[in-house]
């Protein structure tokens, strides 16, 4: 499966991913830039912050009240779209799902 991370400049970058892994991981794996993940992908920072496209927001479920919490410690504005891509699972329905990273992580 594949998920594109779009930089703020708007380039763009598509990794190999499998089901089960999550976001964060996909990018790390992948060297994105943009994606710290300064936690591991505890739910213990905000550094793994993007923004879910528009398109895509159906299926990737919504943020848990824990995961809202360490988005207000986010550098970059939370949006409706906002998600910690650590707490982004990936599954067969989300195959070619686009997240935006944002400006900043710290």
């Amino acid at each position: 499966m594949k998920v594109t991370y779009i930089q703020p400049d708007g380039s763009e970058q598509t990794v190999e991913a499998k089901p089960g892994d999550s976001v964060m991981q996909a990018a790390i794996a992948a060297n994105v830039p943009g994606i710290v993940a300064e936690c591991g992908g505890s739910m213990a920072c905000a550094t793994c912050h993007v923004y879910v496209d528009d398109a895509w927001t159906s299926r990737t479920g919504t943020r848990s009240e824990s995961e809202e919490d360490m988005l207000d410690c986010a550098m970059s504005e939370m949006k409706d779209s906002s998600r910690l891509s650590c707490q982004l699972r990936l599954t067969d329905e989300m195959d070619g799902l686009t997240v935006h990273i944002p400006e900043e992580q710290f």
